[in-house]
């Protein structure tokens, strides 16, 4: 394995770049701050890396202290990855990237893969910009994920560990809408495009948005 390569900088953002700046590690930081996942799992949600790339990146970002792997225990006796506190700080980087980028999602391709809990960047950017706190249930037609607005915020795969302030059911298109800025919560529901369910404060916030 060739050595890892550095710009020779000093510079804070070549040395972020040196450390997250090789393809794939953002997308693999991205899938760790879903929560703990097993190496079998991040490959799945990672369709087009390779086996070889995919545990070279894992083994640099434990490297540069962004990552650890540990053991379940007993029944699961699986190991998972995770992010160190360190790794888990890269969410606004995230975030902003996802935002930047949210205009590439006018037209998906024909070959474009997708996931459910992908939406969760860019959603989790545009709610929290309202000021909005609670966690938020989303349902797709490819699947649910969930976002907890206020403070740092976070996101995770499949429904929300405990009950939710309010839930969303939509179409993708309807939320690449959303994460571009083309449309509120409140607007798709006028429209007959988002169903919002929950007697909260979120939920009545997110139906007059």
């Amino acid at each position: 394995m060739s050595p890892r390569r550095s710009y020779d900088q000093y510079c804070a953002a070549a040395r972020a770049l040196d450390a997250v700046g090789d393809r794939w590690t953002l997308l693999v930081v991205r899938e760790l701050l879903v929560g703990p996942r097993r190496y079998t799992d991040l490959h799945a949600d990672l369709p087009g890396v390779s086996t070889d790339v995919l545990a070279s990146r894992l083994k640099d970002m434990e490297q540069q202290g962004l990552a650890t792997r540990r053991r379940l225990p007993p029944p699961a006796a699986a190991y998972v990855y995770e992010l160190t506190e360190r790794g888990r700080a890269l969410l606004p980087v995230l975030e902003a990237l996802a935002g930047w980028g949210a205009h590439g999602l006018a037209e998906r391709g024909p070959t474009d893969a997708v996931r459910a809990h992908w939406f969760a960047l860019p959603l989790l950017r545009r709610l929290a910009g309202a000021g909005l706190e609670g966690v938020v249930e989303v349902r797709l037609d490819e699947g649910r994920f969930h976002v907890r607005l206020g403070g740092a915020g976070s996101y995770g795969d499949g429904p929300a560990p405990e009950q939710p302030d309010a839930r969303l059911a939509l179409d993708a298109g309807t939320c690449v809408a959303l994460c571009r800025g083309e449309l509120s919560v409140g607007q798709g529901v006028r429209e007959g495009r988002i169903e919002v369910s929950g007697g909260s404060v979120l939920a009545k916030a997110l139906r007059a948005s």
